[in-house]
């Protein structure tokens, strides 16, 4: 079974099924569109689709995020599949990309296989957050952010799955509206299932389009995480502990009028992110990718901001429980 959750993805969903649907019938696959309340032409574009070919099924998603999407799809249609394959409606995918992952299961055994993640974008923002994406300094070297040659890893952006074993740990907790994947990729570790990195295939993210979108989308991004290490009782990775300390320093340095030494720490991660940025820019020959020192920044500001707010709100709840 094949799952695209996806709301008000008109420009996106009809192309993606038709590229889906050779696959989808080499696989003997159903693909299921759950869409989360579509106001645009969404649902009848796909509902066209589904007229004229009965491997596609249009289904209402009342939770409207991702993980419920998926839950409720595996639990409608999950009986007598072997393998969930997800697909973000919004991402760009090779035409192999499905064969390749059912291939790669067999031939692995894994429980789950991720991919990798290219991400690209148009205009001066959307090319900058996706420069910095792309970067070391963006990601803190996150595996599934750079190409593998197929591998065994902890975490990977979500492509495959085993049913049984989605329905054993219990599926995605709909709870987290950022971070779910890898909180899943938590509960499978722990049940000793297994997660293969594709070294086939890999699909492409487009990233937001304004600064202000993704420092909404980095701003989930660190809630997800703390609530992972709350729930799990996980320390944070160690690629993971710099980024951390932005919102502090930033703290800090309202302080600066008290004494110079505030300053310091944000005026470093400051400095670092924009010549990294300028080096980008001068390496690609393209002045508009110096940009991606501030998109680094902006992320790197939300998701440390984030993360504390959620630790500091679940302290709260906590002293008033």
């Amino acid at each position: 079974m094949i799952v695209i959750p996806c709301l008000n993805e008109e420009r996106h969903i009809g192309r993606l099924l038709e590229q889906l649907l050779p696959s989808a019938h080499r696989l003997g696959a159903r693909i299921i569109v759950a869409d989360g309340g579509s106001e645009d032409a969404t649902r009848a574009i796909v509902g066209r689709i589904a007229a004229e070919d009965d491997s596609v099924v249009l289904i209402d998603n009342p939770g409207r995020i991702q993980s419920a999407a998926v839950n409720l799809a595996v639990s409608a249609f999950g009986n007598g599949a072997r393998y969930l394959i997800r697909i973000d409606a919004h991402g760009g995918y090779p035409d192999d990309y499905c064969d390749c992952l059912v291939a790669e299961a067999l031939e692995t055994d894994a429980d789950s296989i991720v991919v990798s993640m290219l991400t690209r974008g148009a205009g001066p923002v959307q090319r900058a957050a996706a420069a910095a994406q792309n970067s070391r300094l963006g990601t803190g070297g996150s595996k599934h952010r750079h190409r593998s040659n197929g591998e065994w890893v902890d975490h990977g952006h979500h492509a495959l799955m085993r049913v049984d074993v989605f329905r054993r740990v219990g599926g995605y907790d709909e709870s987290f509206t950022h971070n779910e994947d890898a909180e899943l990729d938590h509960r499978l570790r722990q049940g000793g299932y297994s997660i293969w990195m594709s070294g086939r295939t890999r699909m492409t993210y487009y990233p937001r389009s304004s600064l202000k979108d993704l420092y909404r989308q980095y701003l989930g991004y660190g809630r997800g995480r703390a609530r992972n290490v709350l729930k799990h009782r996980v320390m944070p990775k160690l690629r993971q502990l710099a980024p951390l300390m932005v919102a502090p320093a930033a703290l800090l340095a309202v302080l600066t009028p008290l004494h110079w030494l505030f300053a310091p720490p944000l005026a470093l991660w400051a400095a670092i992110c924009l010549a990294y940025g300028g080096k980008l820019a001068l390496r690609a020959r393209d002045p508009q990718l110096a940009l991606a020192g501030v998109s680094a920044m902006i992320m790197h500001f939300a998701w440390s901001l984030g993360f504390w707010q959620q630790l500091a709100g679940a302290g709260l709840k906590g002293r008033g429980a």
